[in-house]
């Protein structure tokens, strides 16, 4: 027992003390409002440029006393991960804890220093109100709680990717990265607020929010589920997708976004196929008697494939390849997709009962009028196997090559003349490929790199991705930016050169492509092989002349509706061939195409059944 101490404890009367304020004259109090101290946890204020309507305040309010409201007036653009939804404060609920402000991942959010002791009737409609950027009585009284390093509860740093240094990776096609381990897979799934930007964002409307919950809760397997409810290609995607989903990530918008597409390579990489399509598992449904033939075992076409044998359906993929994999085997060099994770990705596929037929070659092996015959619906997922020249003098010469013909080369261990100096054309991912592919065979075949890679684009705004270009340039790639092709110089049957001129512009008025150079910028840039990396398009002679004649085209696509299916009611298409190069779109397009053509077969066995 403690010993009171009986000198400070005070008089028993004390309390009457409180008797003597009746004595005293009333103080009214004003009503506009004052300023707090500073750090007061006062009204919301909420910086309407830097909010991207994310919705992490009211989810992480635990009083509901946050509502999103849409502001049509507002941007919306998912793709940049910007909603037109700014948060209300229902002030009968709040209790002034400022998560809402540390949480915010943009940081638009804070809290003023303005109080108000009583208020008015009128007043009182105001406690919920759209939070104006002034404050609640329209006056700024400055800032109070506002996120400071110490409050601030995102983290704006990703875990960095172990990587090879360039002297290390420049002698062989081994790959780059390393993958994350455990400890850092946690720590950067720990980043997400889950918000569902990246959702929004991704083609496959990907359940990424999901995953990531569950690698910060170190289930892995409910991570695999939620994967592959949108992406059988998860390995692939792991490492080449373009992840449109980080940059609409609102954490990118202050700092860096979730290695969402990292993230999804450690979860796939910790099991083995025959583990997945346990943990994934078939739906238990009887067979429904349907044929679907699919040209081409590329993303597009085998995710068809995929979703309709989870069906119930019988589905055929024909390849005219030695191997499946369509563009991210041939297209892709194995440093940056090993075919080993490709093959894992295939082996899911083919464990749903997808029966994949290489070296069949349809229009020679077996026509597409006798599949339509065979089957009750045909799938076209041909990928873009050729190159597009760029037609400048000396382009018809043998040393001139397509990117593609060169990566399939690669791909395929074919044995070609290694040129000592090669000059690639084009910016994008593809010219990079080709590069450093080229690079590679040089450091093994001379011990020296001697690749120059010209692009139409300054680097501002460049096509290839910027960890691309910078690996290219650690690896011994000089890239020159702005520069347009002219000629390619040949002297005495042999390429020794591509002359370009420095590029004014690219684009007229109009913005149609119209490049303007300067012809008192000409240089030649040493080479005994020219690569074109121009773009690709698609081989479409299997379709033979009277079906390419009932067919709708645009631009040179195949014309084809929202969920892929052409002018022809039998036929679909879907992929590179129809919406360009992107692994994670030819996913998308693939669920859509499976989804149009299921409902076309369940629609075709109801009529029979009826008639």
């Amino acid at each position: 027992m403690s010993r009171i101490d009986y000198k400070n404890a005070g008089s028993i009367l004390n309390p009457l003390k409180s008797l003597s304020f009746f004595a005293r004259p009333a103080v009214t109090e004003p009503l506009e409002p004052r300023r707090a101290a500073l750090r007061y946890r006062g009204f919301h204020l909420n910086d309407w440029e830097k909010c991207v309507g994310c919705s992490t305040c009211q989810k992480v309010c635990d009083n509901a006393a946050i509502t999103m409201v849409r502001v049509p007036s507002l941007p919306e653009d998912p793709l940049q991960g910007v909603r037109n939804l700014r948060p209300a404060i229902d002030y009968g609920r709040c209790c002034w804890c400022a998560l809402c402000v540390d949480l915010c991942p943009t940081g638009s959010l804070s809290l003023s220093r303005e109080y108000v002791h009583i208020c008015n009737d009128d007043e009182l409609s105001s406690y919920f109100v759209l939070p104006d950027p002034n404050g609640m009585h329209k006056a700024f009284y400055g800032e109070g709680w506002n996120k400071t390093a110490e409050n601030d509860l995102v983290d704006p740093h990703r875990q960095p990717m172990g990587e090879l240094e360039a002297e290390a990776r420049i002698g062989h096609f081994g790959e780059i990265l390393n993958g994350y381990d455990r400890q850092q897979a946690i720590i950067e799934a720990s980043r997400c607020v889950q918000c569902g930007m990246c959702h929004d964002a991704c083609p496959t409307q990907m359940d990424a929010p999901e995953y990531i919950r569950a690698i910060w809760q170190d289930d892995l397997e409910e991570a695999v589920r939620q994967i592959y409810n949108t992406n059988p290609f998860a390995h692939t995607c792991g490492r080449v997708c373009t992840h449109r989903c980080e940059t609409a990530c609102s954490i990118g918008k202050r700092g860096e976004p979730i290695a969402i597409r990292w993230l999804k390579r450690y979860v796939v990489d910790a099991f083995t196929p025959q583990q997945i399509s346990t943990i994934v598992g078939k739906p238990a449904l009887p067979p429904s008697g349907r044929k679907v033939a699919v040209i081409g075992s590329g993303p597009a076409g085998l995710t068809t494939a995929y979703d309709l044998a989870r069906q119930g359906h019988t589905v055929t993929v024909f390849e005219g390849l030695d191997k499946p994999g369509g563009m991210p085997r041939w297209g892709i060099p194995e440093y940056r997709l090993p075919y080993d994770r490709l093959d894992a990705d295939i082996a899911v596929i083919e464990a749903m009962g997808v029966e994949i037929r290489c070296n069949t070659w349809i229009g020679s092996d077996i026509s597409l009028q006798q599949l339509h015959q065979d089957y009750d619906a045909v799938m076209l997922a041909l990928g873009l196997q050729l190159g597009r020249s760029t037609r400048v003098p000396g382009s018809d010469h043998a040393r001139v090559v397509k990117a593609v013909e060169v990566l399939r080369w690669v791909t395929g261990g074919e044995s070609f003349d290694v040129p000592r100096s090669a000059v690639v054309i084009g910016g994008g991912n593809v010219a990079m490929d080709a590069a450093r592919s080229l690079a590679r065979l040089q450091r093994q075949t001379y011990e020296e790199v001697r690749v120059t890679v010209c692009a139409l684009e300054d680097f501002d705004h460049f096509l290839a991705d910027p960890a691309e270009v910078r690996e290219s340039t650690e690896e011994g790639i000089v890239i020159l930016d702005g520069r347009g092709p002219q000629e390619c110089v040949i002297e005495n049957g042999t390429v020794v050169g591509l002359r370009t001129l420095k590029v004014d512009s690219i684009f007229d008025e109009q913005h149609r492509f119209a490049p303007k150079y300067d012809e008192s910028d000409r240089r030649l840039h040493e080479g005994e092989m020219i690569i074109e990396a121009i773009g690709q398009m698609t081989d479409t002679e299997l379709l033979g002349d009277a079906l390419t004649e009932a067919l709708a085209w645009n631009r040179g696509r195949l014309q084809v509706d929202a969920y892929g299916r052409t002018s022809e009611p039998w036929l679909w298409a879907a992929g590179d061939m129809v919406h360009g190069p992107d692994v994670v779109h030819a996913v998308a397009d693939g669920h859509r195409a499976a989804h149009s053509i299921h409902q076309y077969l369940t629609s075709e066995a109801l009529q029979e059944t009826a008639s």
